[in-house]
């Protein structure tokens, strides 16, 4: 009798099955479900902190600008005349070449600060994530008077 020594060749696939992928996709889930809750808050604050950094630099920008002119720009002039020399009253006599920035921040949320000058008293302010005025918490105004 004669043997016959043929070879096998076991075929594999490459890939990954339904199953497991899905053990995968639920793995992920898990872990996101616990890493998630704890960087909200800390993503929070420092979107707050960013605000609180930018109003005390353009309370520099501000503080430069008077320390040249004699004034504050007014309410009306806004945080854009630290970028362009005013037009309108009171027109800056000294105002610096190049302006005092390149270009006035919103903060963290995409909004506009709010510039006002009661009489030489300046305030800025941003009105938080909800973008309105007052708040409470994570929603509190941040203010250059906080």
């Amino acid at each position: 009798m004669k043997v016959s020594s043929k070879k096998v060749k076991l075929v594999r696939r490459s890939g990954f099955t339904l199953i497991e992928i899905m053990v995968v996709v639920v793995i992920l889930g898990l872990l996101a479900a616990l890493v998630v809750p704890r960087i909200g808050p800390q993503v929070a604050e420092a979107q707050r902190t960013t605000a609180a950094t930018q109003i005390r630099s353009l309370e520099d920008s501000l503080e430069m600008y008077r320390m040249h002119n004699g004034f504050y720009p007014s309410t009306q002039q806004g945080l854009e005349a630290l970028v362009t020399a005013p037009t309108t009253s009171p027109v800056p006599k000294h105002y610096q070449e190049g302006g005092y920035l390149k270009k006035v921040p919103d903060d963290p949320w995409g909004n506009p600060y709010v510039y006002r000058n009661s009489n030489g008293r300046i305030t800025i302010t941003s009105y938080g994530p909800d973008g309105e005025e007052g708040g409470e918490g994570v929603n509190a105004d941040i203010s250059n008077e906080d």
